[in-house]
């Protein structure tokens, strides 16, 4: 026998909620989103547009000259090389050490878990300070003015640590760890089999959050790198929409385009588009782990 099914009436109290809700939603969404649609736009309108206003939310005599001179560009092109490498490798570091702590932190039968948990948490409230880091990294371990400055020292952080062991403890069923260790696998063979598949999830969240603090990072750069041939993107940017540090080695070979006038702001926009572009682009492959992850990690301290 088929039961019918009555829908609920909102009341209208609920109804005006609702109405003031997505209105206030539509209101934050075109606040945010329009300035990235007028980036995007500008960087595709000619430098005269540009300069006069006239862009809106489509290009305007549209051309690809700003992005001919980004390409074209030896030191953007070196600084997006070091940014990429940076957050690939730091990202890479990032999950591998996060996952080899926080499996065994997970562990009921680890000894002395309660402390080492209050050593890792220890550091995440009190630090040296910013004069012994830069003595740690330059008289120590002598990384000073080179690529590892910047990625060895903040190669795991003690909040992913949390996050993962918290998934592992809540989405990873103890039985399925000791039926492992009944059946003759070592602890190794339980993290690459059992563990790591199982928290996908955990692991593109940590990787995406590692990922946009380090490409979007450059104070550490300023302190610990000296050679521009090491500089990531974001100095370079810096340079650009802050100093406004346009050199001629910069230019180069356009030149004779850079003489136009407004060709300066227009770089900024296709430089901004440029350096943006690979979070974005990344940012759909791990959507769907994203809301998972975060969540089953985020349940229980």
């Amino acid at each position: 026998m088929l039961k019918d099914k009555k829908k609920v009436r909102s009341s209208w109290d609920d109804k005006i909620f609702d109405i003031v809700v997505y209105i206030w939603l539509t209101i934050a969404l075109l606040l945010v989103i329009y300035p990235l649609v007028y980036v995007i736009a500008s960087s595709f309108s000619s430098p005269r547009a540009v300069l006069s206003g006239s862009v809106v939310l489509w290009p305007v005599e549209p051309g690809f000259q700003a992005y001919m001179a980004v390409f074209n560009n030896r030191q953007i092109m070196l600084g997006f090389r070091n940014s990429l490498f940076y957050t690939l490798a730091g990202t890479l570091l990032n999950v591998m050490m996060g996952m080899l702590a926080a499996f065994p932190l997970s562990r009921k039968k680890l000894f002395g878990r309660k402390v080492i948990n209050l050593f890792f948490i220890f550091t995440m409230f009190f630090s040296g300070g910013l004069i012994p880091y830069f003595l740690l990294v330059k008289d120590t371990l002598y990384l000073y003015d080179t690529p590892w400055a910047l990625i060895l020292p903040g190669m795991m952080s003690v909040w992913y640590v949390i996050l993962m062991r918290t998934y592992i403890q809540s989405s990873i069923p103890e039985e399925l760890i000791e039926s492992a260790e009944i059946d003759g696998c070592k602890v190794f063979g339980i993290l690459l089999r059992i563990v790591v598949p199982l928290s996908k999830p955990i692991m593109a969240v940590v990787a995406l959050y590692c990922a946009v603090g380090i490409w979007s990072s450059y104070f550490e750069a300023f302190i610990f790198i000296r050679r521009d041939s090491l500089q990531p993107l974001q100095v370079v940017l810096r340079n650009i929409l802050i100093l406004n540090n346009f050199t001629p080695d910069m230019l180069g070979d356009v030149r004779e385009i850079a003489q136009r006038q407004g060709m300066r702001t227009l770089l900024r926009y296709s430089i901004i588009v440029v350096s943006s572009a690979p979070l974005l682009l990344a940012y759909p492959f791990v959507q769907k782990y994203f809301v998972k992850g975060i969540m089953l990690g985020s349940i229980k301290g």
